[in-house]
């Protein structure tokens, strides 16, 4: 028996993917959750599985095409007996007529509730006129909506309100493409001013080539942007004096390997940063404009910037202050492995309070890194260098590691900024006290 493979829904409002690569080939027999596609989204690049076996006869799309939830991928011959049984067939067909009956009754209820509102002003002149015609209006809008039960769902999941809605088909129907068009409509437009300036044309001066901007590079480049334009940006430095920390580590660096775990600093600032963020609480916070409040969280997730082929991603790390430092290790490299080979999910890379982006292993002295909003704070590490530190009446050589913090001036005031920095910088130097605490 032939079946088609459709598109899933992904994550939360994510409606489309833009195929990377094609993973088996007509012919191929096929396991359950076998991936087949690697699709590459506005938030990550994942793999696709089959929800049934079978042998592959046809596929639909290729490399480099953008399709929809709802798309056919492939189609494939599934193996005998693995196909629905008639029993279930006629159960899934008695629940859609059940719930199509259930939206005629509702529909039925909010027509006789209408004319109920009419005959109350006519008879007994309770409503006046002006309000009788908005509670009709607004009953019409909300209730009597042509859509199918489906429809309406994924109308509910996306948080739309349908009757805001208007329909393309028949009748004013509104179908799956009106309601992702709204969704698509309804999402911040980002826009700089470089885009209303007309570019010149290079190829005057020489040959050029151009290239199509990756999904990740497209919403690196709109989140970027919008945090730029919208959060006053400060950034402060310092620099972290880590002899004490480099010791610390080469104590404890035999006792993680044998657990097939690598101590690395970033996993070390990391833990550090728990304790910084409980201590200001105002760098684990997000600003709510509209409603002129702080929103303080009561639980601490770092996200991680990794550095990948396909751009810049930032997986998070949760509940940081509930995990001790080998376990905070542990997670950090797999997070990071299975960013980098594309295995990361979109629900990995939500939910991040605050970032590190570390840089030191690439180079630089210092840079200015951008905050991810709704975050308020971000922590910038750049390449440790051997600098002559005044000590005892004489120069000693010391590893530095340059930190750069940048943060919100809406919410945290420079003074804050620097206590920050200050006591992160003291704890750096002196980590004992504050990364060996257990869980």
């Amino acid at each position: 028996m032939k079946k088609e493979i459709l598109l899933p829904e992904i994550s939360e409002n994510v409606t489309s993917g833009e195929v990377v690569n094609v993973l088996v080939s007509i012919g191929d027999h096929i396991e359950k959750d076998q991936s087949i596609i690697e699709l590459e989204t506005e938030k990550a690049a994942v793999e696709v599985p089959s929800p049934f076996a079978g042998e592959v006869v046809e596929i639909k799309i290729k490399s480099g095409d953008t399709i929809n939830i709802g798309d056919v991928i492939m189609v494939i011959e599934t193996e005998a007996g693995k196909e629905k049984k008639v029993d279930q067939i006629k159960t899934e067909k008695k629940d859609r007529k059940k719930e199509n009956k259930e939206e005629l009754l509702k529909e039925k209820a909010t027509i006789e509730r209408k004319e109920k509102i009419e005959k109350d002003y006519k008879e007994n002149n309770v409503l006046k006129e002006e309000k009788k015609w908005q509670e009709v209006d607004k009953i019409k809008q909300v209730d009597i909506v042509p859509a199918s039960p489906s429809v309406r769902r994924f109308a509910r999941e996306l948080g739309l309100d349908i009757s805001n809605i208007k329909g393309s088909g028949p009748g004013g129907r509104i179908s799956f493409d009106d309601i992702k068009n709204y969704n698509k409509q309804k999402q911040p437009i980002v826009t700089t001013s470089q885009t209303s300036v007309d570019l010149p044309d290079f190829s005057q001066w020489g040959e050029i080539r151009r290239e199509t901007m990756t999904k990740v590079r497209q919403l690196t480049s709109e989140s970027t942007t919008r945090a730029w334009q919208i959060i006053p940006h400060v950034t402060q430095y310092d620099k972290a004096d880590i002899t004490l920390l480099n010791q610390f580590m080469d104590s404890y660096k035999k006792t993680a390997e044998k657990k097939g775990i690598k101590l690395t600093i970033t996993s070390v600032l990391i833990k550090i940063l728990s304790h910084a963020l409980k201590k200001y609480p105002r760098f684990n916070a997000s600003l709510d404009i509209e409603k002129k409040e702080i929103i303080y969280k009561n639980y601490i997730n770092i996200g991680v910037a990794v550095d990948t082929d396909r751009g810049l991603l930032v997986p998070v790390i949760h509940d940081i202050d509930k995990k001790n430092l080998m376990q905070i290790a542990s997670e950090l490299s797999e997070i990071a492995e299975k960013t980098r080979n594309k295995k990361i999910t979109p629900e990995e890379m939500k939910g991040g309070n605050f970032t590190v982006s570390n840089l030191g292993s690439i180079g630089g002295t210092n840079f200015t890194p951008i905050i991810f909003w709704p975050q308020v704070a971000i922590l910038g590490v750049s390449r440790t260098r051997i600098e002559p530190v005044f000590i005892d009446n004489k120069f000693e050589p010391r590893p530095i590691l340059p930190l750069a913090l940048s943060y919100d001036h809406r919410i945290i005031d420079g003074a804050d900024g620097i206590r920050f920095l200050n006591w992160l910088t003291k704890t750096i130097e002196n980590p004992f006290y504050s990364i060996l605490e257990e869980t």
